[in-house]
């Protein structure tokens, strides 16, 4: 009997995948493949990334989901209900796959008490970020090892600190024809297994050679670290799979800059964008009163009358955005933030889309060319009307 190729092998895990269950694209399918492939060669990453199966509602089968990743990643540890203290004593050189299904339990409003799960799933992500505790038996400090990869299933977003170290796959209900064979988990899960196998008998057996990898990643920082093992998988099996983990990549983490508010910081710098729309400064009153106009901002919900002008200059200190006394061209002085003291901050951390650039303040968009980085004055624009 030929032993299957590592393309071969995804292949198989690919359609076991689309057997069971609808996921939301063909990206979608690549990216949990790739995924649950890397779970067999934990030892030679060095960050694990994690998978978000989240869904806006019931029965989106993102359970279904967990069911199969269940029965062909490595060495799976099921969290529901498991003590932190059990989950923490199960993690070791060579991880298992940490799987949560009902994932509010740990990190929704209801999820008092699960401090130490929340901070091991946080740390976990990279190699060297033990947790510390204290053994009173001995009297020694115990270094307890964190990093692991995990799969997370829950209703609505994940927390930032979590999506933003994952692959993130948005389930959704099945439309009318769309149809799936049922899973049983006595019938179909030996199967699975058996392909589990395989899959670890592929990628273990070059484990030196997965570590030493350096794939040209399509992405940089974080999502680079994350995506990085599948990329190595997809290239060490060959064939149509290092393109197809190319365009997942490239597809998802778009999906996710698109759909991905970011933080409330980050939130209220595109906020405030728009607020300067056609203005080079603005009184703070005046800025409070767009923002807290917004309907569907959350800034009217910051105290009874909305966001002030106190909470607001604390939010943009930590981006170094003050506001001054500005002499304004309609006469008077006010208290206020000039446009130019935003540009920095914007293009670090919500530029706009190069079709976007303008070079005027209406917004309209022209085309743009690539600039040659220099070296500028606090406050000073690089891109002409990036806001």
């Amino acid at each position: 009997m030929t032993t299957p190729t590592g393309a071969e092998l995804l292949d198989a895990l690919h359609a076991a995948l689309t057997r069971y269950v609808i996921l939301p694209s063909a990206h979608a399918v690549d990216a949990v493949t790739l995924w649950i492939a890397a779970t067999h060669a934990q030892p030679a990453w060095a960050h694990a990334p994690r998978l978000v199966i989240r869904a806006p509602e019931k029965r989106c089968g993102k359970s279904r989901l967990l069911d199969v990743v269940e029965a062909t990643c490595h060495q799976p540890f099921i969290t529901v209900n498991s003590s932190s203290a059990a989950v923490y004593r199960s993690i070791s050189e060579d991880p298992p796959t940490m799987l949560v299904d009902e994932a509010d339990t740990i990190f929704g409003p209801k999820a008092d008490g699960n401090e130490d799960l929340r901070g091991l799933l946080n740390a976990g992500h990279q190699r060297n970020r033990p947790a510390k505790r204290y053994d009173a038996a001995t009297g020694r400090v115990e270094s307890i090892p964190t990093f692991a990869m995990a799969a997370l299933a829950g209703i609505g977003a994940m927390p930032d600190t979590i999506e933003d170290r994952a692959v993130v796959v948005r389930m959704r209900r099945r439309a009318p024809g769309e149809t799936v064979s049922p899973f049983r988990h006595r019938r179909d899960r030996t199967a699975l297994r058996e392909l589990a196998g395989q899959l670890a008998e592929w990628l273990r057996t070059d484990l030196e050679d997965l570590e030493a990898a350096e794939p040209a990643m399509p992405v940089e920082d974080r999502a680079a670290d994350t995506w990085e093992p599948l990329f190595i998988v997809a290239n060490h099996a060959g064939g149509h799979w290092p393109e197809r983990a190319r365009a997942a990549v490239l597809a998802l983490t778009a999906e996710a800059e698109d759909s991905d508010k970011g933080s409330l910081g980050v939130r209220l710098l595109k906020d405030c964008r728009t607020a300067f729309s056609g203005a080079t400064a603005l009184p703070s009153a005046t800025l409070l009163e767009r923002l807290n106009s917004d309907l569907e901002a959350p800034w009217r919900e910051y105290g009874t009358s909305g966001l002030t002008a106190a909470k607001l200059g604390r939010m943009l200190g930590e981006f170094d955005i003050r506001s001054s006394n500005i002499r304004f061209a309609e006469g008077g002085q006010a208290k206020g933030y000039e446009k130019a003291d935003f540009v920095d901050a914007w293009e670090r951390y919500c530029p706009l889309p190069v079709a976007l650039v303008s070079d005027t303040d209406t917004g309209t968009p022209v085309p743009s060319v690539p600039s040659v980085p220099t070296q500028v004055r606090p406050g000073t624009a690089r891109l002409s009307g990036t806001a």
